[in-house]
């Protein structure tokens, strides 16, 4: 008989130390998340010309990352329910789309910046350019994290192990679509 891992046995404030654990990891990331917007919100209320280079983003990718992120986030959940279920095969599948959508996300976004760097939009171009690359910077290694996190997580799914994992991925996953959530509109939409 196997030792099962001591954050699946034990429970700290009604629920599992590994769903507590994630949740202390998102009010973290909440904090720095929380404090880059804040001051990007700030600092663009004062400053009309942010709405000049804003104007340059590419909303159409904005969006297409948009769609492509609340996709992923619905396998996600399948994949919560089939683990619940028991069926861990269906829940790796479900991840393992879930980790496609990740990289559909970053290829996109490779892309986008690509294009802006080469008509001059850098990260020195202008203070929302610095905003714009290190909030989707940010973004964008949560993604990657998130990926890796998801392919491990799917792999012991795939042989009905640690099924309780698929929910702990998924509830960070949920998170950094949320981040997104705020940033589209912020560096897309408000122009």
């Amino acid at each position: 008989m196997s030792a099962r891992p001591i954050a699946t046995t034990r429970s700290a404030a009604g629920m599992p130390t590994g769903r507590l654990a994630v949740w202390w990891v998102i009010a973290s990331e909440i904090v720095i998340f929380g404090g880059l917007l804040g001051s990007y919100v700030m600092f663009r209320l004062g400053h009309d010309a942010f709405a000049d280079q804003a104007a340059h983003t590419n909303t159409w990718i904005g969006a297409f990352n948009t769609f492509v992120l609340l996709t992923s986030s619905l396998f996600a959940v399948l994949g919560h329910k089939a683990a619940d279920a028991g069926d861990g095969r269906r829940a790796a599948r479900m991840l393992y789309l879930t980790a496609a959508g990740g990289m559909i996300f970053l290829t996109a976004k490779a892309f986008e910046w690509t294009t802006e760097i080469q008509h001059g939009f850098t990260i020195s171009a202008h203070t929302f350019w610095s905003f714009y690359y290190t909030a989707a910077g940010l973004h964008a290694l949560h993604v990657v994290a998130g990926i890796v996190i998801m392919l491990i997580v799917a792999a012991q799914a795939r042989k009905n192990l640690e099924l309780q994992r698929v929910e702990l991925i998924g509830l960070y996953w949920h998170f950094v679509d949320v981040v997104w959530i705020f940033l589209f509109p912020l560096l897309y939409i408000a122009k």
